[in-house]
């Protein structure tokens, strides 16, 4: 087998199918509650890793050094970044265009490529069709503050996972989502869920919402990916 065939395989193995349903979010912050339809989706069993990041963008920068440790330290910027050179290695559809400038990125929804998860989605997929904030005990599906010590980072997949077979939703690392916060009031700042390593057990909830500019980083926070089927 060769490694195309090899990371075909693989990443087929990685992505997770999520059956169409509908979530009702809200926003504490500005007091508002909406609902969305999704259709099906598919989504990575786990955040990135670094082996994972290393294999397409040729680096690591992230600060808890492990090859199965999830991918920290990189912006939203450098999220999108790996979701386009991973469409273009498998020859799909890339979803994301981006300017020159690099201030301003559009996604095409239709196309067949790796993606960010929509902010939606993410909370669709982490309650997994409980209605619960947590799919299980905290001790058991996550880490966060109380079992890693604020010392870093877990290895991926250690916790027990969501009925739909989703590790670490909570806790380890937050993960970047697609949309823009608040436009109005807060520019281009992107939307992240899901809680860290560092984060009490409040932080570890389906319906915690997080913001920052595209261009932050920080030792808590990566990513997973999404795909149309």
């Amino acid at each position: 087998m060769d490694i195309l065939q090899h990371l075909i395989v693989y990443w087929d193995a990685v992505m997770l199918d999520i059956p169409a349903g509908s979530i009702t979010l809200r926003d504490d912050r500005k007091k508002i509650i909406w609902s969305e339809e999704l259709n099906s989706f598919e989504l990575s069993s786990h955040p990135i890793t670094q082996l994972e990041y290393q294999v397409f963008m040729g680096c690591t920068p992230a600060t808890f050094n492990g090859a199965n440790h999830p991918i920290e330290s990189i912006s939203w910027w450098n999220a999108i970044d790996f979701c386009n050179r991973l469409s273009a290695h498998f020859d799909f559809e890339t979803c994301y265009e981006i300017d020159e400038s690099r201030e301003l990125a559009t996604w095409n929804p239709k196309a067949n490529g790796f993606r960010l998860p929509t902010d939606a989605e993410w909370e669709y997929a982490c309650r997994a069709e409980t209605g619960d904030v947590r799919y299980g005990p905290l001790e058991d599906i996550a880490w966060y503050a109380g079992n890693t010590f604020k010392e870093g980072t877990r290895e991926v997949a250690l916790k027990q996972p969501n009925s739909w077979g989703l590790h670490d939703m909570l806790g380890n690392v937050w993960e970047w989502c697609w949309d823009v916060y608040d436009a109005e009031f807060y520019g281009q700042y992107r939307v992240f869920r899901g809680g860290g390593w560092a984060d009490a057990e409040r932080g570890c909830l389906a319906s915690n919402r997080r913001r920052s500019h595209p261009t932050y980083s920080i030792d808590d926070l990566g990513f997973r990916i999404a795909r149309i089927p």
